[in-house]
């Protein structure tokens, strides 16, 4: 079966390089798809491997400018460290794995040395083109001869060491174009500089075999120098940014710990995470790292999980509780069992999780991806026709040497203003941003088009259990008709509880540990079948159990009271001795503190919440009533559930499923946007579109805001992105030179460009400090 691997790029710098990539691996024998993102410089390829490999992918692209680099097998990387006879770190560069993130930081060292070697000749050549304009306005002196000469030798020079050092990179894009016919923003901004240096020097070298014929006094070796100088500045900048936008895989990354204190052999051993095993025991101190996936054997303490559900208050494990690689031991020492290693770890997914979601594309980077693939070419042509617009219909009124000098302008300007890269980086820049800022709230978002559809979401749907209540039952209310203190009640009622299975007897064994009442020992302790227990506590014979049993004792009771609580869904447990009843508790699923807030916060948000429940309609009725939904469906059965989304969706509603993600995949798949509440190890991450580390509500919520918010950023920064092009393209072809007298020179349409991709990264990464 073919299967997809994911390969870094090298050389990407535009929207058209990824569609030049896709359209050239798409043409070779074997690959079945291949998806390219600009923003994280990935290519996802699906392929047959008996047919081809990286190595054909390479050969083609290289050529280009482009290469593939070899996607890192995490597998392989955890058995073979000590096999190689290796450290962690060694392997991890052997295999390359950082690689091309250090490569990425080289590049921009690079670019950055370029740039500011540069900066000087551009201010320079600013400083040079203002005096010029100023003099002929009589607002600065004239320059004089020996000055004009000097600067005459001196810009060429610049312009040289400009073009074929910092402008390497364009002038590769146009011979390329020449070779291969492929084009990209290099290949616009390598035709434009050359044009105008190869102009200015033709003037140059041959000045008065031109003078006749066209104006040798002006030439355009301050556009190649200041044009190039701010597009490499624009490039920097927006690399620079790029990095910072993928920061929370990094994040995720070194939250994982090196090493593990281990027991061998009766031996506390410090081992690499690498050579953790299944079932080894683990100890761990505080203020450590826990390594890997596991369940307490031994102790308790307080565990920071922040780092991975985003909730701040340490949690409470002790034995038999679950806990998660890369969370926070922060007091007290305990020892665990591994029980998930290297990529079954909870981390592990979760990087896995985000790396895909970041690097998938939404559907309305689609209508982008569409224009940047014709762009160049239209763009290229627009160029050379609105050079030839201007010598045709220029010369008659203007003459042959101002039109020419218009046209080149014009020309120039064109081919350096247009910015595909604003328009490839407009979506990408802006999911690696939210998808990133979702993992560090505890929201997993499985891929951009679930990102992109929560944000139209009218109708959430909930499950009662787990979502909108605890998912266990819990002690919540007392009723003392007897002499003795609620404490004491509880204590004789634990003491016997203790002895049965029934998770309503752990609910109140649970209470009386919490609420630190002691529990006695209990004699001639003897179970009654469908009705309760019995058992003696210090001589006394107690009955525990349903209204059955106070029956069968013939003792009297509140049957109002109780009918009240049951309508409630609550569930009376009565303890009595034979002669009288001396109380009842109730026990319930507990509603979720934060339920009610969240359920409001959803209404702000103008959206509609059902609430799902096997229960009875009186008592969901009950519970809607309490945290504020708007309808309740009761007595459903899974495949209920789905029917209901079913339709809700032909009512032309877009939903939103929350649901626990395993007995909820069916209806959790058929909504638009599957929400599964996960609690630590059990989630079920690839369940859903989304899921919610901690279970918690309101992260449904955040989740919805995030979506808004990105969608936000994302629809900013396509209509400035087309904004761009579509004012400055005619500005720079001269349009409006016959109605205004405007004409851009290619000076500030380099500027423009520069800033335009610079701009979109900078309002992908404001996502960041926005508040969910």
């Amino acid at each position: 079966m073919n299967t997809p691997k994911i390969y870094k790029i090298k050389g990407m710098h535009c929207a058209s390089c990824a569609s030049i990539i896709e359209r050239t691996v798409k043409k070779i024998d074997g690959v079945e798809d291949i998806s390219v993102n600009n923003g994280t410089e990935n290519a996802k390829i699906v392929f047959d491997s008996s047919k081809t490999n990286a190595e054909s992918f390479n050969k083609k692209l290289e050529p280009l400018g482009y290469s593939l680099i070899a996607p890192m097998d995490h597998s392989m990387e955890s058995m073979s460290a000590n096999s190689m006879g290796m450290s962690e770190n060694e392997h991890a560069e052997h295999l390359g794995l950082n690689q091309s993130k250090k490569e990425k930081l080289e590049e921009i060292k690079e670019m950055k040395s370029k740039v500011m070697s540069a900066i000087p000749l551009a201010i320079f050549s600013v400083f040079v083109m203002t005096w010029d304009i100023l003099a002929q306005y009589s607002i600065a002196p004239m320059m004089s001869h020996p000055l004009k000469e000097f600067f005459h030798h001196l810009l060429p020079i610049f312009a040289t060491y400009t073009l074929f050092v910092v402008g390497k990179p364009y002038l590769l894009g146009f011979y390329r174009f020449l070779r291969y016919g492929k084009a990209n923003m290099d290949t616009l901004i390598g035709i434009g500089t050359v044009a105008a240096f190869l102009y200015s020097f033709a003037v140059s070298a041959f000045e008065e075999t031109l003078r006749p014929f066209i104006n040798v006094d002006h030439t355009y070796y301050d556009v190649t120098i200041v044009v190039i100088t701010f597009i490499a500045l624009g490039k920097y900048l927006e690399a620079r940014s790029k990095i910072k936008t993928g920061d929370a895989i990094e994040k995720l990354l070194n939250l994982q710990a090196k090493t593990a204190l281990v027991m061998r052999e009766g031996k506390e051993v410090e081992i690499s995470i690498n050579e953790v095993k299944h079932g080894d025991l683990i100890i761990v101190k505080p203020g450590t790292k826990i390594p890997v996936d596991g369940v307490i054997d031994e102790g308790s303490s307080f565990v920071d999980e922040s780092m991975v559900t985003g909730e701040p208050m340490p949690v409470q494990k002790k034995i038999g509780d679950s806990v998660v690689a890369g969370t926070i031991n922060t007091s007290g020492s305990f020892v665990f069992k591994a029980t998930k290693v290297g990529s079954e770890t909870l981390l592990a997914q979760i990087i896995h999780m985000v790396e895909e979601a970041q690097g998938s594309k939404a559907p309305i980077q689609a209508l982008a991806d569409e224009i940047s693939s014709v762009f160049v070419p239209i763009v290229l042509v627009l160029a050379f026709v609105t050079l030839g617009v201007w010598l045709a219909f220029g010369t008659g009124s203007l003459g042959f040497s101002q039109a020419l000098s218009f046209g080149l302008v014009s020309f120039v300007g064109i081919l350096v203003i247009a910015c595909p890269c604003a328009l490839g980086l407009a979506t990408p820049t802006a999911i690696i941003v939210g998808v990133g800022k979702g993992a560090k709230e505890g929201i997993l978002i499985k891929d951009a088009a679930t990102l992109e559809k929560l944000h139209k979401v009218d109708t959430v749907m909930m499950d009662k259990t787990g979502t909108i209540t605890i998912g266990k039952p819990t002690l919540v209310d007392i009723q003392n008709s007897s002499d003795m203190s609620n404490e004491d009640l509880i204590g004789i009622l634990a003491t016997l509880e203790k002895k049965s299975e029934h998770p309503i007897a752990h609910a109140i064994v649970n209470y009386a540990k919490e609420k630190n009442i002691p529990i006695q020992e209990v004699s001639n302790f003897e179970g009654i079948q469908g009705k309760g227990l019995k058992g003696s506590v210090k001589q006394i014979e107690y009955f525990v159990g349903n209204t059955k049993l106070m029956k069968d004792l013939n003792l009297s009771f509140d049957q109002t009271l109780l009918e009240e609580f049951t309508s409630q869904g609550k569930t009376p447990v009565i303890i009595s001795t034979k002669e009288k009843v001396l109380g009842f508790v109730m026990v319930a699923d507990e509603i979720k503190p934060e339920s009610k807030e969240a359920i409001n916060a959803l209404h702000k948000l103008g959206i509609k919440v059902v609430m799902l429940t096997g229960d009875d309609e009186k008592a969901a009725k009950h519970i809607a009533s309490l945290v504020g939904v708007d309808e309740v469906v009761a007595h459903v059965l899974p495949q209920d559930k789905l029917l209901k989304i079913q339709e809700l969706q032909s009512q032309g509603h877009i939903v939103a499923m929350a649901g626990d993600g395993v007995n909820d995949a069916p209806a959790l798949a058929q909504a638009d946007v599957g929400i599964a509440m996960g609690t630590g190890t059990d989630v079920a991450i690839e369940s859903a579109g989304i899921t919610l580390l901690g279970g918690d509500i309101s992260k449904i919520v955040k989740a919805i805001k995030l979506s808004k918010i990105t969608m936000r950023g994302i629809k900013q920064n396509l209509f400035w992105a087309f904004i761009y092009n579509i004012v400055g393209i005619p500005l720079a072809a001269g349009v409006f030179y016959p109605i205004f007298g405007w004409l851009l020179n290619p000076v500030f349409a380099g500027f423009a460009m520069a800033m335009s991709s610079v701009s979109v990264v900078s309002n992908s990464l404001r996502i960041k400090s926005k508040r969910l």
